[in-house]
């Protein structure tokens, strides 16, 4: 069960003093787990960036063949303070990639080790500031987003699931998970049938997907509206990305404490560690590699997406 981690990651960063190195020793007991600490200082404050890798049994980490899945935990800061007091509802996504992370660990001391390797990546600020944004505010970082994807997104990674709170909107009217259609060099694809096939499985529902825009998953700081950073992973690798969407019925301040709600982010954890099982055995598909390669030999690259577009390029 996911729960058990679920809890015990919320219960470790819920706290004022909570840092890298707290959330290292979580993965004290499994030796087959690597965990490393990074602390990256930015103009608003540090943060503390998190690495867990799991090597599978046929990883590329020991010399196999096995797709890599990369698990991202996207957010701003587990915390606000001192304005905020306690985690804040943007936290979830770190929480969601660390239980993933755990559980995963314990299922290898078990005895049960994914064919493929998974990297789980997040970042621990309990300070960071708050931003003015619609319909409700948002929590901002103490880092930029260049630099948040430059340690977040790692070559190794085949496909990318970035887990993030997306409850400070009007467009997603459903409580618990929601996945997104899968975005690639610029090009917001079909949303994958075996992930959606996982998440009726794993949430017992019909699956919940929510739309992207172009403007979502374009870089931040292009003065365009995004959802939230939830596709940001996007501009910073070719590996095809789904955001998996914590979600809510209401629009929640991401820096609103008092609103995670412990089943729906396990939900999210279920979601990854199966998608986690395919991805390494080869039966989860992100998108289809032959009708990828047939749209862009109609319609070209659109890498400019990835980019803060042609008016920068031209001042440059």
């Amino acid at each position: 069960m996911a729960l058990k981690q679920t809890l015990t990651v919320i219960d470790a960063l819920d706290s004022a003093h909570v840092n890298g190195e707290a959330v290292k020793q979580l993965f004290s007991s499994f030796p087959g787990v690597s965990v490393t600490v990074q602390t990256v200082t930015g103009e608003k404050g540090s943060t503390d960036f998190i690495k867990v890798v799991i090597p599978g049994a046929n990883g590329k980490s020991s010399g196999g063949s096995a797709p890599t899945l990369g698990i991202v935990g996207r957010l701003g800061g587990i915390g606000a303070r001192p304005s905020r007091i306690g985690i804040v509802s943007d936290a979830d996504g770190a929480v969601a990639a660390i239980a993933s992370a755990l559980k995963l660990a314990d299922m290898q001391l078990k005895g049960d080790t994914l064919p493929g390797d998974v990297i789980v990546t997040t970042h621990i600020c309990p300070d960071a500031p708050t931003l003015p944004h619609e319909p409700v505010d948002f929590m901002d970082s103490p880092i930029d987003i260049l630099t948040m994807n430059r340690h977040e997104i790692v070559p190794e990674m085949d496909a990318i699931l970035s887990i993030d709170t997306t409850k400070g909107n009007r467009v997603i009217n459903h409580k618990g998970i929601a996945i997104s259609p899968t975005v690639k060099e610029g090009y917001i694809l079909r949303i994958s049938e075996d992930l959606l096939r996982i998440m009726e499985m794993t949430t017992g529902q019909l699956p919940v997907t929510f739309p992207v825009t172009m403007q979502d998953i374009t870089p931040y700081g292009n003065d365009l509206y995004h959802i939230n950073s939830i596709l940001q992973p996007a501009v910073a690798t070719d590996a095809p990305v789904v955001g998996v969407a914590i979600t809510a019925q209401s629009a929640v301040p991401g820096c609103g404490t008092g609103a995670s709600h412990e089943v729906d982010i396990a939900q999210a954890v279920r979601f990854a560690v199966e998608t986690a099982k395919e991805v390494g055995s080869g039966t989860c598909r992100f998108y289809s590699a032959e009708e990828f390669a047939h749209i862009t030999k109609l319609y070209g690259s659109m890498k400019v997406l990835q980019t803060m577009g042609k008016e920068t390029a031209v001042q440059k």
